[in-house]
């Protein structure tokens, strides 16, 4: 964590102008904390099987969290969830204004994906890699799912519907995050996919948890607007608290159970992040 943390603080954007806040709004949110799960995700398996990729692997596991942070930003907008705090600091469009906010979040989105190109790895890894994030944050991952997520607010959605939702709100990018980092070491196509697949149901519990913290928690211990759902399509309106609490058990469940399916090898190096985040909802 710390060798990525040092990593991003070195490696900012920078853009010197006399624009009088630009250049200090485009890492404001990247220096004010996160979990850094998709970039940690990556680096722990290229730490695992290939740890002098490691430092190659960096710009890319940065670019990750610069396209987290950019949706972070677009998604807090006004005409988004007009949210007031994200991170436990002051969102962007309140700290500066909202041409500001959606700018930098353009600008995060953008400079992803050069991140990867200028890595130190051969042009068909670097091809897969932005070809993965593309999809999967593009019209067909991330941006689909936060789409149907302001579309649909106020017009309950089945169950069915709720897990398509954040399956490409949330999960796709914390699945391609294990992805791109088995296409770095060269793991097999059978492997990537138990990752991926693995990834999809890991980034749905998030979600689910993340409603049971909006539930349960309040601003300061979440970092951000909590009780702010009841116009969402959140598992915690569909199903009730209690019986949200039972879906992320069965589900953390299931994951122990496929995670302990994998070698012994990337058992070691995701322990500490499944240790950390499979029962963070308890």
């Amino acid at each position: 964590m710390q060798r990525f943390e040092t990593y991003l603080s070195e490696n900012l954007p920078k853009a010197p102008s006399f624009h009088p806040v630009y250049e200090d709004a485009l890492g404001v949110m990247l220096l004010a904390g996160g979990k850094r799960f998709r970039p940690l995700l990556l680096l722990s398996i290229v730490d695992a099987y290939q740890p002098l990729l490691y430092e190659g692997a960096l710009p890319v596991a940065l670019s990750l969290e610069m396209f987290h942070t950019y949706s972070l930003i677009h998604d807090d907008l006004p005409a988004m969830d007009n949210a007031d705090l994200r991170r436990g600091h002051t969102t962007l469009h309140k700290r500066y204004d909202e041409v500001t906010a959606i700018l930098v979040g353009d600008a995060l989105n953008t400079d992803a994906f050069l991140r990867i190109a200028q890595a130190p790895f051969r042009e068909d890894v670097k091809i897969q890699l932005i070809t993965l994030l593309a999809i999967n944050g593009g019209s067909a991952g991330m941006v689909l799912g936060q789409s149907i997520d302001c579309y649909f607010e106020n017009k309950p959605l089945t169950l069915a519907q709720v897990k398509t939702l954040h399956q490409n709100k949330t999960a796709k990018l914390i699945a391609t995050s294990l992805q791109m980092g088995a296409v770095i070491v060269g793991l097999d196509t059978p492997t990537q996919k138990a990752l991926y697949d693995f990834g999809i149901d890991l980034g749905l519990l998030f979600q689910i948890q993340d409603d049971i913290i909006d539930e349960t928690q309040s601003e300061e211990e979440a970092g951000k607007p909590t009780g702010n759902d009841g116009d969402k399509n959140s598992f915690v309106n569909l199903l009730g608290l209690e019986q949200t609490v039972i879906e992320a058990d069965t589900l953390a469940k299931d994951l122990q159970r496929r995670f302990e399916d994998f070698d012994k090898k990337l058992q070691m190096a995701l322990d500490p992040l499944m240790n950390r985040y499979l029962n963070r909802h308890n």
